[in-house]
């Protein structure tokens, strides 16, 4: 069997200096062979935006003899994974992990995050890939007791893989290490933002406006990621980028299409 060092590739969207990412990476050296592709500037909110009408910049940050290789990137998340797996690595790594994001990306967010998105075209190039995030938006915030459990659960996928086209979205509530009650493998919560916008005026009179709401939980089913995130368990839950409704293919089917 090949022993060889894992690869590991590590990426965010809170920027190459956040203290989420620095976290993810004295973790990730302990497990593998690390290189960092992160954005020089946060990209909170991306989704999977590629960028295709301006130029990419890549800057490698560390000096020779680092036990690191870090590279900041002009552009998304996703142009991170894509410039990384494609000019930077000699060969496609062994797991990708995101983050660890200052916020949670729960349930719809997911949709939203920039973190997962990396992970998310990682997975599209078929390597292991994991997003991270806790539920705290301070920049500040104590990553410590996330520390054991990204290393369990990284060292579980480069053991045992992962399904073919699928993800892990993990999210870590605020809570002391002694307070978290263990991981619970969860599905995608039904919950939604109920959006507004504050519309204001700048001193021209011109108008602007500033996107506002609040989170609303439709779910209460106990096997969702929102309901062990408020129950103080880390929620784990397998994302896929296949985004067919398989559940509604005989149904339409069904329809009068060729009348």
């Amino acid at each position: 069997m090949d022993k060889k060092t894992p690869l590991i590739l590590i990426t965010n969207d809170d920027g190459i200096s956040a203290p989420g990412i620095r976290t993810l990476i004295s973790v990730m050296t302990q497990l593998g062979d690390v290189v960092v592709v992160a954005p020089d500037k946060p990209q909170s909110a991306m989704g999977h935006a590629i960028t295709i009408n301006s130029t990419l910049y890549l800057n490698k940050i560390s000096k020779n003899g680092d036990a690191v290789t870090e590279y900041s990137c002009s552009g998304t998340p996703v142009d991170c994974v894509k410039l990384a797996v494609n000019e930077i690595l000699k060969r496609k790594p062994d797991l990708c992990v995101s983050g660890i994001n200052h916020g949670s990306n729960s349930s719809i967010n997911v949709i939203y995050s920039g973190t997962m998105s990396a992970a998310m075209e990682a997975g599209i190039e078929g390597i292991p890939a994991i997003g991270f995030s806790l539920s705290d938006y301070n920049w500040d915030a104590d990553f410590e007791p996330t520390k054991p459990f990204i290393k369990q659960i990284a060292a579980q996928v480069l053991e045992q893989g992962l399904p073919d086209g699928v993800l892990l979205n993990v999210n870590f509530p605020k809570l002391k290490q002694d307070e978290i009650k263990g991981i619970k493998i969860a599905r995608q919560a039904k919950a939604m933002w109920q959006e507004r916008f504050d519309k204001r005026q700048t001193p021209h009179g011109k108008d602007y406006y500033w996107l506002t709401g609040e989170f609303v939980n439709q779910d209460h089913g106990q096997d969702t990621d929102e309901w062990a995130l408020a129950n103080g368990y880390i929620s784990v839950v397998p994302v896929q980028f296949d985004l067919t409704a398989h559940h509604a293919i005989q149904q339409l089917n069904t329809w009068n299409w060729n009348e």
